[in-house]
Protein backbone atom coordinates (compact mmCIF):
# COMPACT_ATOMS: atom_id res chain seq x y z
CA UNK A 1 0.00 0.00 0.00
CA UNK A 2 1.08 3.60 -1.04
CA UNK A 3 3.24 5.01 1.91
CA UNK A 4 3.93 1.75 3.62
CA UNK A 5 7.93 1.51 4.23
CA UNK A 6 9.24 -1.17 1.83
CA UNK A 7 9.93 -4.26 3.92
CA UNK A 8 13.91 -5.21 4.21
CA UNK A 9 15.48 -7.96 2.34
CA UNK A 10 17.81 -10.88 3.88
CA UNK A 11 20.03 -12.35 1.32
CA UNK A 12 21.36 -16.32 1.45
CA UNK A 13 23.78 -17.73 -0.23
CA UNK A 14 25.14 -21.44 -0.66
CA UNK A 15 28.45 -22.00 -1.80
CA UNK A 16 28.08 -26.10 -2.57
CA UNK A 17 30.39 -28.63 -3.91
CA UNK A 18 28.91 -28.06 -7.46
CA UNK A 19 26.66 -25.00 -7.46
CA UNK A 20 26.34 -21.42 -5.79
CA UNK A 21 22.87 -20.46 -4.97
CA UNK A 22 21.57 -17.05 -3.38
CA UNK A 23 18.10 -16.44 -2.67
CA UNK A 24 16.13 -12.79 -1.45
CA UNK A 25 13.89 -13.51 1.47
CA UNK A 26 11.47 -10.54 2.05
CA UNK A 27 9.02 -10.35 5.16
CA UNK A 28 5.12 -11.21 4.83
CA UNK A 29 2.28 -11.61 6.67
CA UNK A 30 2.83 -15.88 6.83
CA UNK A 31 6.62 -15.10 8.00
CA UNK A 32 9.99 -14.57 5.17
CA UNK A 33 8.94 -15.59 1.77
CA UNK A 34 11.56 -16.56 -0.97
CA UNK A 35 11.24 -13.54 -3.43
CA UNK A 36 13.93 -14.35 -6.08
CA UNK A 37 16.20 -16.96 -6.33
CA UNK A 38 19.19 -18.05 -8.36
CA UNK A 39 21.80 -20.93 -8.92
CA UNK A 40 24.83 -21.39 -11.25
CA UNK A 41 27.06 -24.39 -11.33
CA UNK A 42 31.08 -23.57 -10.55
CA UNK A 43 32.85 -25.94 -12.48
CA UNK A 44 35.21 -25.12 -10.46
CA UNK A 45 37.08 -28.92 -10.02
CA UNK A 46 40.39 -28.85 -10.65
CA UNK A 47 43.38 -30.91 -10.43
CA UNK A 48 45.67 -31.51 -7.54
CA UNK A 49 49.37 -31.46 -8.21
CA UNK A 50 50.68 -32.40 -4.59
CA UNK A 51 48.00 -34.64 -3.82
CA UNK A 52 47.12 -36.24 -7.21
CA UNK A 53 44.59 -38.52 -8.22
CA UNK A 54 43.67 -38.75 -4.10
CA UNK A 55 43.26 -34.91 -3.72
CA UNK A 56 39.88 -33.10 -4.60
CA UNK A 57 40.41 -29.77 -5.19
CA UNK A 58 38.03 -26.76 -6.17
CA UNK A 59 39.37 -23.73 -8.10
CA UNK A 60 38.07 -20.04 -5.99
CA UNK A 61 38.60 -18.30 -8.81
CA UNK A 62 35.54 -20.16 -10.45
CA UNK A 63 33.88 -20.73 -7.45
CA UNK A 64 33.67 -16.34 -6.70
CA UNK A 65 32.96 -16.14 -10.69
CA UNK A 66 29.91 -18.15 -10.04
CA UNK A 67 28.96 -16.18 -7.35
CA UNK A 68 29.09 -12.64 -8.83
CA UNK A 69 27.12 -14.35 -11.87
CA UNK A 70 24.60 -15.37 -9.12
CA UNK A 71 24.09 -12.01 -7.67
CA UNK A 72 24.34 -10.35 -11.31
CA UNK A 73 21.34 -12.30 -11.93
CA UNK A 74 18.95 -10.94 -9.00
CA UNK A 75 16.93 -7.39 -9.27
CA UNK A 76 19.19 -4.94 -8.63
CA UNK A 77 16.14 -3.20 -6.88
CA UNK A 78 16.00 -5.98 -4.19
CA UNK A 79 19.62 -5.87 -3.44
CA UNK A 80 19.50 -2.50 -2.55
CA UNK A 81 17.28 -3.55 0.20
CA UNK A 82 18.88 -6.01 1.81
CA UNK A 83 20.18 -5.40 5.37
CA UNK A 84 21.68 -8.95 6.52
CA UNK A 85 23.24 -11.22 4.53
CA UNK A 86 23.41 -14.48 5.49
CA UNK A 87 26.05 -17.25 4.29
CA UNK A 88 26.52 -21.06 4.26
CA UNK A 89 28.81 -23.81 2.57
CA UNK A 90 30.32 -26.98 2.04
CA UNK A 91 31.51 -28.19 5.53
CA UNK A 92 34.89 -29.59 6.50
CA UNK A 93 36.93 -28.36 3.54
CA UNK A 94 39.58 -25.57 4.21
CA UNK A 95 41.48 -22.48 1.50
CA UNK A 96 44.01 -20.48 2.36
CA UNK A 97 44.89 -16.93 1.92
CA UNK A 98 47.37 -14.27 2.56
CA UNK A 99 45.49 -11.53 5.08
CA UNK A 100 46.52 -7.88 3.18
CA UNK A 101 45.99 -9.92 -0.42
CA UNK A 102 43.06 -12.07 0.08
CA UNK A 103 41.03 -10.70 -2.20
CA UNK A 104 41.09 -7.26 -5.05
CA UNK A 105 38.01 -5.14 -5.23
CA UNK A 106 36.88 -3.53 -8.68
CA UNK A 107 34.24 -1.61 -9.77
CA UNK A 108 31.60 -3.21 -11.89
CA UNK A 109 27.94 -2.27 -13.06
CA UNK A 110 25.53 -1.62 -10.31
CA UNK A 111 28.19 -1.98 -7.36
CA UNK A 112 31.73 -2.88 -6.27
CA UNK A 113 33.07 -6.65 -6.93
CA UNK A 114 35.77 -8.69 -5.02
CA UNK A 115 37.91 -10.75 -6.87
CA UNK A 116 40.48 -13.67 -5.11
CA UNK A 117 43.73 -12.80 -4.80
CA UNK A 118 46.41 -14.64 -3.29
CA UNK A 119 44.18 -17.38 -2.51
CA UNK A 120 45.50 -21.66 -2.68
CA UNK A 121 42.98 -23.97 -4.11
CA UNK A 122 40.12 -24.50 -1.77
CA UNK A 123 40.58 -28.70 -0.89
CA UNK A 124 37.39 -30.26 -0.51
CA UNK A 125 35.01 -32.76 2.00
CA UNK A 126 35.80 -35.31 -0.90
CA UNK A 127 39.38 -35.54 -0.61
CA UNK A 128 40.87 -38.65 0.18
CA UNK A 129 44.93 -37.67 0.38
CA UNK A 130 44.68 -38.61 4.05
CA UNK A 131 45.15 -42.26 3.92
CA UNK A 132 44.13 -44.38 7.11
CA UNK A 133 47.91 -44.94 8.03
CA UNK A 134 48.35 -40.93 8.11
CA UNK A 135 45.27 -40.44 10.02
CA UNK A 136 46.02 -43.09 12.49
CA UNK A 137 49.84 -41.74 13.00
CA UNK A 138 48.31 -37.84 13.73
CA UNK A 139 47.63 -37.06 17.47
CA UNK A 140 43.93 -37.96 18.85
CA UNK A 141 41.39 -35.54 18.98
CA UNK A 142 39.99 -34.31 22.21
CA UNK A 143 36.68 -33.87 20.20
CA UNK A 144 33.22 -35.78 20.19
CA UNK A 145 33.80 -36.18 16.17
CA UNK A 146 36.41 -38.44 14.71
CA UNK A 147 38.87 -37.11 12.22
CA UNK A 148 38.47 -38.10 8.74
CA UNK A 149 40.51 -37.03 5.60
CA UNK A 150 38.97 -33.74 3.81
CA UNK A 151 38.59 -32.35 7.22
CA UNK A 152 40.48 -29.24 7.08
CA UNK A 153 42.73 -30.00 10.30
CA UNK A 154 43.88 -33.39 8.83
CA UNK A 155 44.79 -31.34 5.68
CA UNK A 156 46.95 -28.94 7.36
CA UNK A 157 48.56 -31.69 8.80
CA UNK A 158 49.42 -33.28 5.68
CA UNK A 159 50.75 -30.43 3.95
CA UNK A 160 53.40 -29.83 7.30
CA UNK A 161 54.54 -33.28 6.31
CA UNK A 162 54.29 -33.47 2.55
CA UNK A 163 54.84 -29.69 1.61
CA UNK A 164 55.76 -27.78 4.09
CA UNK A 165 56.77 -24.55 2.14
CA UNK A 166 53.22 -24.58 0.84
CA UNK A 167 51.67 -23.55 4.23
CA UNK A 168 54.30 -20.83 4.48
CA UNK A 169 52.99 -18.61 1.57
CA UNK A 170 49.59 -18.08 3.77
CA UNK A 171 48.66 -16.74 7.14
CA UNK A 172 45.04 -17.25 6.72
CA UNK A 173 42.09 -20.00 6.09
CA UNK A 174 38.81 -20.85 6.74
CA UNK A 175 36.42 -22.81 4.57
CA UNK A 176 35.68 -21.33 1.36
CA UNK A 177 32.22 -19.91 3.08
CA UNK A 178 34.42 -18.17 6.21
CA UNK A 179 36.89 -16.77 3.17
CA UNK A 180 34.00 -14.94 1.60
CA UNK A 181 32.70 -13.29 4.94
CA UNK A 182 36.35 -12.38 5.86
CA UNK A 183 36.71 -10.28 2.49
CA UNK A 184 32.94 -8.76 2.74
CA UNK A 185 33.81 -7.36 6.09
CA UNK A 186 38.21 -7.26 5.38
CA UNK A 187 38.29 -9.29 8.98
CA UNK A 188 41.77 -9.01 9.87
CA UNK A 189 41.71 -12.77 11.48
CA UNK A 190 38.65 -14.78 9.78
CA UNK A 191 35.82 -15.97 12.12
CA UNK A 192 34.38 -19.31 11.80
CA UNK A 193 31.52 -20.69 13.85
CA UNK A 194 31.33 -23.75 15.64
CA UNK A 195 29.37 -25.57 13.20
CA UNK A 196 32.46 -25.63 11.11
CA UNK A 197 34.83 -25.83 13.52
CA UNK A 198 33.62 -28.92 14.77
CA UNK A 199 33.55 -30.06 10.89
CA UNK A 200 37.65 -29.09 10.93
CA UNK A 201 38.52 -31.41 13.52
CA UNK A 202 40.56 -31.02 17.10
CA UNK A 203 37.77 -28.94 17.97
CA UNK A 204 35.70 -29.47 21.34
CA UNK A 205 32.19 -28.56 21.08
CA UNK A 206 31.58 -28.39 24.58
CA UNK A 207 34.33 -25.68 25.59
CA UNK A 208 34.04 -24.09 22.13
CA UNK A 209 37.96 -24.21 21.82
CA UNK A 210 40.30 -25.56 19.67
CA UNK A 211 42.57 -28.60 21.02
CA UNK A 212 45.62 -25.62 21.11
CA UNK A 213 47.74 -27.88 23.49
CA UNK A 214 47.29 -31.02 21.34
CA UNK A 215 48.12 -29.20 18.18
CA UNK A 216 51.15 -27.12 19.50
CA UNK A 217 52.62 -29.90 20.93
CA UNK A 218 52.72 -31.45 17.40
CA UNK A 219 53.97 -28.61 15.14
CA UNK A 220 50.68 -27.73 14.02
CA UNK A 221 50.29 -24.09 12.76
CA UNK A 222 47.89 -23.26 15.30
CA UNK A 223 47.91 -18.95 13.74
CA UNK A 224 46.01 -20.36 11.35
CA UNK A 225 42.94 -21.47 12.99
CA UNK A 226 40.20 -19.08 12.48
CA UNK A 227 38.89 -17.60 15.89
CA UNK A 228 34.75 -19.26 16.76
CA UNK A 229 31.84 -17.84 17.13
CA UNK A 230 28.10 -19.01 17.68
CA UNK A 231 26.11 -19.77 14.61
CA UNK A 232 23.59 -17.00 14.40
CA UNK A 233 25.60 -14.51 15.37
CA UNK A 234 27.02 -11.15 13.44
CA UNK A 235 30.56 -11.72 11.57
CA UNK A 236 30.91 -7.87 10.66
CA UNK A 237 29.34 -5.69 8.33
CA UNK A 238 30.56 -5.14 4.19
CA UNK A 239 32.80 -2.98 3.65
CA UNK A 240 31.72 -1.61 0.17
CA UNK A 241 28.16 -1.58 -1.63
CA UNK A 242 28.76 -5.30 -2.85
CA UNK A 243 26.78 -5.89 -6.00
CA UNK A 244 24.65 -2.79 -5.10
CA UNK A 245 23.70 -4.00 -1.51
CA UNK A 246 24.10 -1.39 0.61
CA UNK A 247 27.94 -0.49 2.62
CA UNK A 248 27.33 -1.47 6.09
CA UNK A 249 24.54 -4.54 5.48
CA UNK A 250 24.87 -7.12 8.54
CA UNK A 251 27.10 -10.69 7.41
CA UNK A 252 26.44 -13.17 9.75
CA UNK A 253 28.88 -15.86 11.12
CA UNK A 254 29.26 -18.53 7.99
CA UNK A 255 27.55 -21.38 8.62
CA UNK A 256 27.13 -25.50 8.00
CA UNK A 257 25.39 -26.47 4.74
CA UNK A 258 23.79 -29.50 6.38
CA UNK A 259 23.04 -27.15 9.67
CA UNK A 260 21.22 -24.45 7.13
CA UNK A 261 19.30 -27.22 4.99
CA UNK A 262 18.02 -28.77 7.87
CA UNK A 263 16.83 -25.39 9.31
CA UNK A 264 14.50 -24.65 5.83
CA UNK A 265 12.75 -27.23 7.07
CA UNK A 266 12.72 -28.54 10.60
CA UNK A 267 9.71 -27.02 12.22
CA UNK A 268 8.98 -29.38 15.01
CA UNK A 269 11.11 -31.56 16.85
CA UNK A 270 9.19 -34.98 16.39
CA UNK A 271 10.44 -34.55 12.79
CA UNK A 272 12.86 -36.41 11.13
CA UNK A 273 14.66 -35.15 8.10
CA UNK A 274 15.33 -37.73 5.34
CA UNK A 275 17.53 -36.45 2.15
CA UNK A 276 18.56 -38.81 -0.36
CA UNK A 277 20.38 -36.69 -3.43
CA UNK A 278 23.81 -37.27 -4.54
CA UNK A 279 24.57 -39.05 -1.09
CA UNK A 280 22.37 -39.69 2.01
CA UNK A 281 21.44 -38.37 5.33
CA UNK A 282 18.69 -38.78 8.17
CA UNK A 283 18.83 -36.40 10.87
CA UNK A 284 17.10 -36.16 14.24
CA UNK A 285 17.15 -32.99 16.36
CA UNK A 286 18.40 -33.97 19.89
CA UNK A 287 16.52 -33.00 23.36
CA UNK A 288 17.51 -29.65 24.79
CA UNK A 289 20.45 -30.08 27.12
CA UNK A 290 22.02 -33.02 25.41
CA UNK A 291 25.90 -33.09 25.11
CA UNK A 292 27.38 -35.14 22.71
CA UNK A 293 30.29 -38.02 24.67
CA UNK A 294 33.85 -36.39 25.32
CA UNK A 295 35.41 -39.10 23.09
CA UNK A 296 34.06 -39.99 19.60
CA UNK A 297 33.30 -43.49 18.99
CA UNK A 298 34.96 -44.32 15.32
CA UNK A 299 32.93 -47.04 14.64
CA UNK A 300 29.27 -45.34 15.27
CA UNK A 301 27.43 -44.55 12.20
CA UNK A 302 25.91 -41.48 14.00
CA UNK A 303 27.52 -38.29 14.46
CA UNK A 304 26.20 -35.05 16.56
CA UNK A 305 26.47 -31.68 14.78
CA UNK A 306 26.58 -28.78 16.24
CA UNK A 307 23.12 -26.83 15.43
CA UNK A 308 21.52 -23.75 16.82
CA UNK A 309 21.16 -22.52 20.42
CA UNK A 310 23.22 -25.00 21.79
CA UNK A 311 21.30 -27.94 20.44
CA UNK A 312 23.05 -30.65 18.39
CA UNK A 313 21.58 -32.76 15.58
CA UNK A 314 21.96 -36.82 15.26
CA UNK A 315 23.18 -37.55 12.19
CA UNK A 316 23.49 -40.70 10.11
CA UNK A 317 25.52 -39.53 6.87
CA UNK A 318 25.68 -42.45 4.02
CA UNK A 319 28.11 -41.92 1.60
CA UNK A 320 25.66 -43.58 -0.56
CA UNK A 321 22.21 -42.70 -2.24
CA UNK A 322 21.90 -41.44 -5.23
CA UNK A 323 25.79 -41.62 -6.35
CA UNK A 324 24.61 -45.51 -5.94
CA UNK A 325 21.86 -45.58 -8.35
CA UNK A 326 23.85 -43.12 -10.83
CA UNK A 327 27.03 -45.72 -10.76
CA UNK A 328 24.30 -48.93 -11.51
CA UNK A 329 23.10 -46.73 -14.47
CA UNK A 330 26.47 -45.94 -15.49
CA UNK A 331 27.28 -49.96 -15.40
CA UNK A 332 24.20 -50.59 -17.35
CA UNK A 333 25.05 -47.95 -20.24
CA UNK A 334 28.91 -49.25 -20.57
CA UNK A 335 27.52 -52.79 -20.69
CA UNK A 336 24.91 -52.32 -23.67
CA UNK A 337 27.76 -50.13 -25.08
CA UNK A 338 29.98 -53.17 -25.08
CA UNK A 339 27.30 -54.91 -26.95
CA UNK A 340 27.19 -52.46 -29.45
CA UNK A 341 24.21 -50.40 -28.62
CA UNK A 342 23.50 -46.85 -27.54
CA UNK A 343 20.83 -45.76 -24.79
CA UNK A 344 21.02 -42.96 -23.34
CA UNK A 345 21.26 -42.96 -19.36
CA UNK A 346 18.32 -40.77 -19.08
CA UNK A 347 16.55 -43.56 -21.03
CA UNK A 348 18.05 -46.42 -19.03
CA UNK A 349 16.74 -44.06 -15.91
CA UNK A 350 13.51 -44.04 -16.56
CA UNK A 351 13.77 -47.96 -17.66
CA UNK A 352 14.63 -49.23 -14.77
CA UNK A 353 12.37 -47.55 -12.70
CA UNK A 354 9.95 -48.47 -14.66
CA UNK A 355 10.95 -52.19 -14.37
CA UNK A 356 11.20 -51.74 -10.52
CA UNK A 357 7.44 -50.56 -10.42
CA UNK A 358 6.62 -53.81 -12.09
CA UNK A 359 8.60 -56.14 -9.40
CA UNK A 360 6.86 -55.26 -5.64
CA UNK A 361 9.23 -57.95 -3.97
CA UNK A 362 12.63 -58.93 -4.61
CA UNK A 363 14.55 -61.90 -2.49
CA UNK A 364 17.84 -60.29 -4.01
CA UNK A 365 19.85 -58.67 -0.80
CA UNK A 366 22.31 -55.48 -1.79
CA UNK A 367 24.49 -54.05 0.32
CA UNK A 368 25.30 -50.78 -1.86
CA UNK A 369 27.83 -49.27 0.17
CA UNK A 370 30.15 -48.96 -3.15
CA UNK A 371 31.59 -45.62 -1.77
CA UNK A 372 32.72 -47.20 1.77
CA UNK A 373 30.91 -45.29 5.12
CA UNK A 374 33.21 -43.70 7.12
CA UNK A 375 32.55 -45.51 10.11
CA UNK A 376 33.71 -48.51 7.91
CA UNK A 377 35.61 -47.05 5.14
CA UNK A 378 36.80 -50.76 4.24
CA UNK A 379 33.24 -52.57 3.87
CA UNK A 380 32.28 -51.92 0.32
CA UNK A 381 28.95 -53.21 -1.01
CA UNK A 382 27.67 -56.45 -2.14
CA UNK A 383 24.82 -58.91 -3.34
CA UNK A 384 23.57 -62.19 -1.70
CA UNK A 385 20.76 -64.14 -1.86
CA UNK A 386 20.77 -64.64 -5.72
CA UNK A 387 18.03 -66.65 -7.40
CA UNK A 388 17.45 -67.43 -10.84
CA UNK A 389 13.65 -66.16 -10.43
CA UNK A 390 15.10 -62.64 -9.49
CA UNK A 391 17.78 -61.81 -12.10
CA UNK A 392 15.70 -58.83 -14.08
CA UNK A 393 16.45 -55.55 -14.52
CA UNK A 394 13.35 -55.24 -12.38
CA UNK A 395 14.15 -57.35 -9.61
CA UNK A 396 17.86 -55.99 -9.37
CA UNK A 397 16.74 -52.38 -8.90
CA UNK A 398 14.23 -52.74 -6.67
CA UNK A 399 17.04 -54.63 -4.29
CA UNK A 400 18.97 -51.75 -5.01
CA UNK A 401 16.77 -48.78 -3.76
CA UNK A 402 16.05 -50.80 -1.04
CA UNK A 403 19.35 -51.49 0.15
CA UNK A 404 20.05 -48.14 0.19
CA UNK A 405 17.37 -46.75 2.82
CA UNK A 406 18.22 -50.36 4.18
CA UNK A 407 21.95 -48.83 5.09
CA UNK A 408 20.71 -45.48 6.20
CA UNK A 409 18.14 -47.41 8.48
CA UNK A 410 20.28 -49.24 9.71
CA UNK A 411 23.16 -46.43 10.75
CA UNK A 412 20.36 -44.61 12.83
CA UNK A 413 17.70 -47.39 13.57
CA UNK A 414 13.84 -46.70 14.22
CA UNK A 415 14.06 -47.64 17.53
CA UNK A 416 16.76 -44.79 17.93
CA UNK A 417 14.15 -42.45 16.03
CA UNK A 418 11.17 -43.47 18.31
CA UNK A 419 13.14 -42.79 21.62
CA UNK A 420 13.71 -39.62 20.46
CA UNK A 421 10.38 -38.85 19.77
CA UNK A 422 10.12 -38.93 16.04
CA UNK A 423 6.44 -38.62 14.74
CA UNK A 424 7.19 -37.87 11.13
CA UNK A 425 9.71 -38.72 8.29
CA UNK A 426 10.42 -34.94 6.18
CA UNK A 427 11.11 -36.46 3.00
CA UNK A 428 13.57 -34.33 0.37
CA UNK A 429 16.82 -34.51 -1.96
CA UNK A 430 16.81 -35.33 -5.98
CA UNK A 431 17.21 -39.00 -5.82
CA UNK A 432 13.69 -39.33 -4.02
CA UNK A 433 11.89 -36.33 -5.61
CA UNK A 434 12.82 -37.89 -8.81
CA UNK A 435 12.40 -42.17 -8.14
CA UNK A 436 9.10 -43.47 -7.00
CA UNK A 437 10.95 -46.70 -6.10
CA UNK A 438 13.06 -45.44 -3.45
CA UNK A 439 9.81 -43.86 -2.11
CA UNK A 440 7.87 -47.13 -2.21
CA UNK A 441 10.80 -48.83 0.13
CA UNK A 442 11.16 -45.45 2.64
CA UNK A 443 7.80 -46.13 3.28
CA UNK A 444 8.09 -50.14 4.10
CA UNK A 445 11.54 -49.68 5.66
CA UNK A 446 10.41 -46.70 8.63
CA UNK A 447 6.74 -46.65 10.21
CA UNK A 448 6.39 -43.46 10.31
CA UNK A 449 4.19 -41.00 7.74
CA UNK A 450 6.49 -39.77 5.24
CA UNK A 451 5.91 -36.05 3.77
CA UNK A 452 7.68 -35.62 0.48
CA UNK A 453 8.52 -32.81 -1.37
CA UNK A 454 10.11 -30.67 1.42
CA UNK A 455 12.16 -27.86 -0.13
CA UNK A 456 15.29 -28.35 2.09
CA UNK A 457 17.33 -25.48 0.61
CA UNK A 458 20.17 -24.22 2.58
CA UNK A 459 20.41 -20.96 0.66
CA UNK A 460 16.96 -20.19 2.07
CA UNK A 461 18.46 -21.78 5.86
CA UNK A 462 21.11 -19.14 5.92
CA UNK A 463 19.00 -16.37 5.27
CA UNK A 464 16.08 -17.70 8.07
CA UNK A 465 18.61 -17.89 10.71
CA UNK A 466 19.68 -13.71 9.78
Amino acid sequence: AAGRPVPACVLGIDLGTTSVKAALLIGAEQGQVVAESCSRETQAHTSSLEAGPQGMEQNVRRIIRALNECLAALPQQQLQRVSHIGISGQMHGIVFWKRDKGCKWTESGPGPTFEPEEVSHLVTWQDSRCSPTFLSSLPLPQSHISLATGYGCATVYWYLKKSPGFLKSYDAAGTIHDYVVAMLCDLRKPLMSVQNAASWGYFNSRNKSWNTDILKESGFPIHLLPEVGDPGSIAGRTVSAWHGIPKGAKVGIALGDFQCSVYSCLTERTDAVLNISTSAQLTVSMPPGFQPPDMPDPSSAVTYFPYFNGDYLAVAASLNGGNVLATFVDMVAQWTEELGLQVQESAIYTKIIKAALAQTNSKLSIHPTIFGERHVPEQLASVSNIAVSDLSLGHVTRALCRGIVENLCSMLPVQCLMETGVRRILGSGSALARNEVLRQEVERVFPFPVVYGMDVDAAVGAAMVM
